[in-house]
């Protein structure tokens, strides 16, 4: 199947959560799930249907991919190795999809939204302990800097989105030094420190039948 290439405020009123998927248009007033935060569609208002528990289950594993913008063989495959780690999967599969290169480029506030991320670590505007690296599935492992590449450093997107309210936050597992450009995972983040409001029990369990 391929990406989902509409308008992902859509994605947001179909999940019923605001995702934080359109950049810093989801802090602002024009935020559409603000305006409309019922489902999408002619009857969106309207339904009111009685969600099942793999309905439930199903709505948190696509809430997860959304959020992080993996498809969905991707996000099995990330399953499965989690799957075969010791410790909770659940957290696994969390930490492994928070540890993503585009992810903690976005964490660190170095852009505006994961899928802005994604486009920037494409197109090699950053290292990764000083090496080049343009796959934003790359596993940041702790103890790497990330840091954006010399001929990058004037992109107004990087100074525009580091200097919005909010962006670059102040988590436990990161370290952000704005006036080098770089960042550092510190470590491999617990599940109480990372920012998700899933139930990623849901997904084990629905990925188990």
């Amino acid at each position: 199947m391929a990406r989902y290439t509409g308008p992902v405020c859509k994605i947001c009123r179909r999940e019923k959560e605001k995702l934080f998927l359109k950049g810093s248009r989801c802090f602002s007033e024009k935020c559409s799930y603000d305006k409309k935060s019922y489902a999408p569609g002619q009857h969106g208002q309207r339904m009111r249907r009685r969600v099942s528990s793999y309905g439930f289950q199903l709505r948190e594993k696509q809430k997860l991919k959304r959020i992080y913008g993996v498809m969905e063989k991707q996000f099995h495959g990330y399953f499965e190795k989690a799957e075969k780690k010791k410790g909770i999967t659940g957290e696994i599969l969390l930490q492994m999809l928070e540890c993503r290169l585009d992810n903690l480029v976005y964490r660190l506030g170095f852009a505006p939204s994961r899928k802005a991320a994604r486009q920037l670590v494409r197109h090699g505007h950053f290292l990764v302990n000083g090496g080049r690296v343009n796959i934003p599935s790359y596993q940041v492992k702790p103890k790497e800097t990330i840091s954006v590449r010399e001929k990058s450093r004037d992109l107004e997107i990087i100074h525009l989105s580091l200097k919005e309210a909010g962006r670059g936050a102040d988590l436990s597992y990161l370290r952000l030094d704005k006036a080098k450009l770089e960042g550092e995972l510190l470590d491999i983040p617990k599940r109480i420190d990372i920012p998700i409001l899933a139930q990623e029990q849901s997904i084990v369990e629905l990925y188990s039948k």
